[in-house]
């Protein structure tokens, strides 16, 4: 057994909040982004239903695992069974697992570890902290309306409106969310580690052992500290094989040291994250865990947390226009927040970005390597490249996608319209190739929609709704296809090389754009030779000045010229 763990200490006064020497960390990425609403996947005894699968899958030649065995054994089509591979890529701790960087074509030859597997599947059981209401709801009601056309509609609804998690809500604070999944693996760990064990061969199968190897996997669900070891194999951070011999086979260790050491360090973690917590909340306000007010925010009010392991948070842009470039960004995820009737640019390669909450705005995101997941949105623009696009509960959205795979759809959506990608900026390019996002395949078009209800949220579900298919996607028209500017902020400080739309446009989108820039053009040459006297093309001028001028205001696209004049 593994001596107790002492809490550091300094030689100055003592610290009323001690840090514990080792804290552990729940990654965010599974949780955030790997949970998928198909109700073959979620067990009401995880162990009772993985431990025979485990043994199932473990008979194969190899310890991979794909999409047909996947489907074959879970009983879940095809189409599902590729989504929990790719999901699964999409979430994976090691970035030199060969799934991380298979090609879409290579997917099911490369195929998904068999432990790494299991926990995904086991994990699919989590239920979401219930969003916060925000602090200030005066705040909320000025810059989100009341009411939607929705409303009534929805009141006469089958049950389905009843489970509408209300786009209204805020999220819980990252230390909130940290300590509620954190408590998940607390109480399931037992679990977890007896899924990743082995029998001793010859022994009890009362005592089995947990290779260096299996403890590896728990990376998939754990991490140490900030500083703690990004980059650093998960077992060089705990006592049992951190002295190991490189050149030799480490000794398994019994599970129950293993259970018995980690049980203990999330025991102060917990302690830790709950007194940071109290003491934030009783101090001064700062940083990211704290609520921005939307009256008073400004672009300035959305900062980037110091730590690389937790995300940029842009929170409360209201009726403003926001940008942030590749050198602003330290973090590679972004989560943009409650923001309203603004325009927000985000030009940096990314990992993984969430928005949630947002209305009546337009969110333009660089490159996402790994998945974003867009929730809660009311009349939202969403420019997109991505590898994966995940698009929960939003109202009269329309996204603009450049992605690799296919979009997948849940919850309760209204009057969704997705068309190719449309825009570029001279960097975009370079970082696509960053985060290995291929122009060649696009699949926009392509959404997978599945649950209705989402069963990782903690609210009750009328009966009869758990299977119910959510509202697919349409098509925007092509005649309401337009590119989308985005404007040169620091002109002569950029060194890209993209000039254009790095995605092709499908034939139907392109014809409809060549029309207008011949309609355009020829609207400009019937005003260039125009037979008009000097005065009358004056008045002419002042005519299309003063339309165009009412359009600025009408769109609300006005804001982005003051924006850009204070710039």
């Amino acid at each position: 057994m593994a001596d107790p763990i002492e809490p550091s200490t300094s030689s100055g006064d003592p610290d009323p909040n001690p840090i514990p020497a080792t804290i552990i960390h729940p990654r965010r990425e599974p949780f955030d982004h790997g949970l998928l609403p198909i109700q073959k996947l979620i067990f009401n005894d995880p162990v009772e239903a993985l431990t025979p699968l485990k043994q199932k899958l473990a008979s194969f030649s190899t310890q991979r695992v794909d999409s047909a065995a996947v489907a074959g054994l879970l009983q879940i089509s095809s189409d599902h069974a590729r989504l929990v591979i790719e999901t699964l890529a999409s979430v994976l701790h090691s970035e030199i697992d060969p799934l991380v960087a298979a090609r879409p074509v290579d997917v099911d030859s490369v195929g998904a570890d068999l432990r790494d597997l299991i926990l995904f599947l086991y994990i699919q059981s989590y239920k979401r902290l219930l969003p916060r209401s925000h602090k200030d709801p005066a705040a909320v009601a000025d810059v989100w309306p009341s009411t939607s056309a929705f409303d009534g509609y929805l009141s006469a609804l089958s049950p389905l409106q009843l489970v509408r998690s209300n786009s209204r809500r805020f999220m819980p604070s990252p230390t909130d969310e940290e300590v509620h999944q954190l408590s998940f693996l607390q109480k399931h760990l037992a679990n977890i580690l007896s899924l990743l064990s082995e029998p001793v061969e010859g022994e009890s199968e009362e005592s089995p052992v947990l290779t260096m190897e299996g403890f590896e996997h728990l990376g998939f669900l754990i991490q140490f500290d900030d500083k703690g070891s990004e980059g650093v194999p998960l077992s060089q951070a705990a006592p049992f094989f951190a002295n190991s011999d490189p050149d030799m086979p480490a000794v398994p260790v019994p599970v129950s040291q293993v259970h018995d050491w980690l049980l203990q360090t999330i025991a102060s973690s917990l302690e830790h994250f709950t007194e940071k917590a109290l003491a934030k909340e009783n101090g001064p306000s700062s940083g990211s865990d704290q609520d921005v007010t939307m009256a008073d925010a400004s672009p300035r009010s959305a900062k980037a947390s110091p730590s690389v392991r937790s995300p940029c948070i842009i929170e409360g842009v209201s009726k403003s226009s926001y940008v942030k470039q590749a050198s602003d960004i330290n973090n590679s995820s972004v989560k943009v927040i409650n923001c309203h009737d603004s325009t927000i640019y985000i030009l940096a390669p990314l990992r993984y970005a969430v928005i949630y909450g947002c209305s009546d705005a337009t969110i333009v995101l660089g490159p996402v390597g790994k998945a974003v997941r867009v929730e809660h949105c009311e009349r939202v623009h969403v420019i997109i490249a991505a590898k994966r696009v995940c698009i929960a509960n939003c109202r009269e959205c329309v996204f603009f996608l450049g992605v690799n795979q296919r979009p997948l759809v849940l919850g309760d959506n209204h009057k969704l319209q997705v068309a190719p990608y449309n825009t570029y900026y001279s960097q975009l390019e370079e970082h696509m190739t960053e985060v290995g996002i291929v122009s060649t395949i696009n699949r926009w078009d392509e959404a997978l929609p599945v649950g209705a209800v989402d069963p990782h949220d903690s609210l009750s579900h009328p009966a009869g709704v758990s299977d119910a298919q959510a509202e697919s996607t349409t098509r925007l028209d092509p005649d309401q296809f337009t590119n989308f500017l985005i404007p040169n902020w620091f002109e002569g400080a950029s060194t890209g090389s993209t000039k254009d739309n790095p995605f092709p446009l499908p034939d139907a989108y392109l014809t409809s754009q060549q029309r207008n820039q011949n309609n355009l053009s020829e609207i400009k040459q019937i005003l260039r030779e125009a037979p008009l006297e000097e005065n009358r093309k004056k008045e002419l001028s002042s005519a299309l000045h003063v339309y165009f001028r009412d359009w600025l205001y009408a769109s609300g696209n006005i804001r982005q010229l003051y924006c850009l004049q204070g710039d």
